[in-house]
């Protein structure tokens, strides 16, 4: 048993080892050329939103690799011997929300100051922002705990009579299950009347009340993108392979293609340099930024047709090789599409057979992890991670497929060499706060394979007897609302997913 802990505990230092090598990773490889040798602090945070982001993902995996090292114990206490779950929840959590709520947010301030400011004002005018924001959410988050921070749990007050200790067993059976033989014979605790429910009600720790809330604002979210990025996560990739190109376009076609898109560039040039005449002279109300949201739509999707024409017609010395990884690249994008809609499919199925329908169907996934379990030990806790990692990237998939198409929230594309530090800390902060939506969620999905894990504790009875909120809970609110938009989604696509996007030019500037 012992041995069992000690290797968990390696395997868990060695992981965060990774996960933090991994982050420096994507941020050496993403960052834009801009932003080399310089803005550390923000790079300092991406590093350290991302690996709590993916530690916090993995953590329900090794809750449940956590609670199967003291399963089969044979003395007392052996699960004192194992990983504090319970705390490492709770500070993963907080370091979660401090992370989104103060952190990224001075880091985008200061990171998008007027570069015209020194550095001391710059840092002056983040703090006053910061400050100011977590003044006021200080105020909500106290109020609100002092006013509602608690947990009602719904509980059946059982009693029954003392009776006189047997001194034979002999005469106990199924049908006589209890010391007293009065008829019908069933023990006096187990005939309770419904009124013997009740309510116990207890105050929730500070800590585990800003995870609720903290999660609340996140499953929001999480219902919106994800619901809408499962669905069109693996369809994006198969309808990518479905409009790719046939075959390498003609010069005259390459030069006539290339005008009409300088063309559309100087119009784009001349749209920013106007908005920006319009900031210069205070005339920033809610049309101009439209406008702003509108170009900077434009602007991603003019660079999307730049690079479809460099695959239509590859230039240089290896042009041929070129080719020849682009009819890769998209055959890749319609096998993990393929795959990406089996997984999305079962989420969904798994989501109405086993949260929706009262009482489940089947426990279907749940099953499907234990069995792997019994083939190798980690096997199903693997595929158990796979699938919470799937959830984050169809949340990601989402946000950029609504800030496209209804640019109601601004785009920030996470591009390889090309992705500036106020975007790379927009999605780092998206990532931490759908995050633990996600476990959350997981937790409840999978709560017959997570059972009995300090995850189902916080999450699975404080989370969802919290009084205010439980309501949301009860009646499957976000679930609903997560397959509902998946639904809308799938629609969508088979509608207009096939046809081949064109410029929209939804920006009028205000002469």
């Amino acid at each position: 048993m012992g041995d069992f802990n000690l290797a968990l505990v390696i395997v868990a230092v060695v992981v965060s080892v990774l996960v933090l090598l991994v982050s420096v990773y994507l941020l050496v490889n993403y960052q834009h050329p801009d932003d080399v040798n310089q803005a550390y602090f923000p790079k300092l945070v991406v590093v350290l939103g991302l690996t709590v982001a993916v530690l916090s993902i993995l953590m329900l995996p090794a809750d449940v690799a956590n609670r199967q090292a003291c399963r089969k114990a044979v003395y007392n206490g052996a699960c004192n011997l194992t990983l504090p779950m319970r705390t490492l929840w709770l500070v993963v959590y907080i370091v979660d929300a401090v992370l989104v709520f103060l952190v990224i947010p001075f880091a985008m301030f200061y990171y998008e100051g007027d570069q015209d400011k020194s550095v001391g004002k710059r840092l002056k005018t983040a703090l006053i922002w910061v400050v100011a924001s977590a003044v006021v959410c200080g105020l909500v988050l106290g109020i609100l705990y002092a006013l509602v921070g608690k947990v009602d749990f719904t509980v059946r007050h059982l009693s029954s009579s003392v009776e006189t200790f047997p001194n034979s067993f002999s005469g106990f059976s199924s049908g006589q299950p209890c010391i007293s033989g009065s008829l019908p014979r069933a023990c006096a605790a187990s005939t309770a009347q419904a009124s013997s429910l009740t309510t116990w009600t207890m105050r929730a720790t500070f800590p585990e009340y800003v995870v609720a809330l903290t999660t609340i604002v996140g499953s929001v979210l999480f219902t919106i993108f994800g619901g809408v990025g499962i669905a069109c996560l693996p369809l994006g990739l198969i309808f990518s392979f479905v409009r790719r190109p046939k075959a390498v376009i003609t010069r005259s076609q390459y030069i006539k293609e290339a005008t009409e898109l300088g063309k559309k560039a100087r119009e784009l040039k001349k749209a920013a340099e106007a908005l920006h005449q319009e900031e210069r002279s205070g005339n920033k109300g809610r049309k101009w930024r439209k406008n702003v949201k509108a170009v900077e739509k434009e602007l991603l999707l003019l660079e999307e047709d730049m690079k479809a024409l460099e695959e239509m017609y590859p230039q240089g010395e290896q042009a041929e090789a070129t080719w020849a990884f682009t009819v890769l690249g998209y055959i890749g994008k319609l096998i993990f599409g393929v795959v990406g809609l089996i997984i999305s499919i079962a989420w969904v199925a798994h989501i109405i057979i086993y949260l929706l329908v009262d009482p489940p169907l089947s426990s279907f996934l749940n099953e499907v992890f234990i069995k792997l379990d019994g083939v190798w030990g980690l096997l199903g806790t693997a595929a158990f991670a796979f699938f919470c990692f799937y959830l984050l990237i169809a949340v990601i998939a989402g946000e950029m497929m609504l800030g496209l198409k209804l640019v109601f929230i601004t785009i920030h594309p996470m591009k390889w060499g090309g992705t500036l530090m106020n975007s790379f800390l927009f999605n780092v902060g998206l990532i931490l706060l759908c995050s633990i939506s996600v476990i959350q969620f997981c937790a409840t999905a999978f709560a017959y394979y997570a059972q009995a894990t300090a995850a189902q504790e916080i999450f699975g009875h404080t989370l969802q007897s919290l009084r205010g909120i439980k309501y949301l809970y009860k009646y499957n609110v976000f679930q609903y609302g997560f397959v509902a938009l998946a639904i809308l989604t799938l629609f969508y696509y088979a509608i207009f997913g096939w046809r081949k996007r064109k410029p929209t030019g939804r920006f009028q500037l205000s002469n």
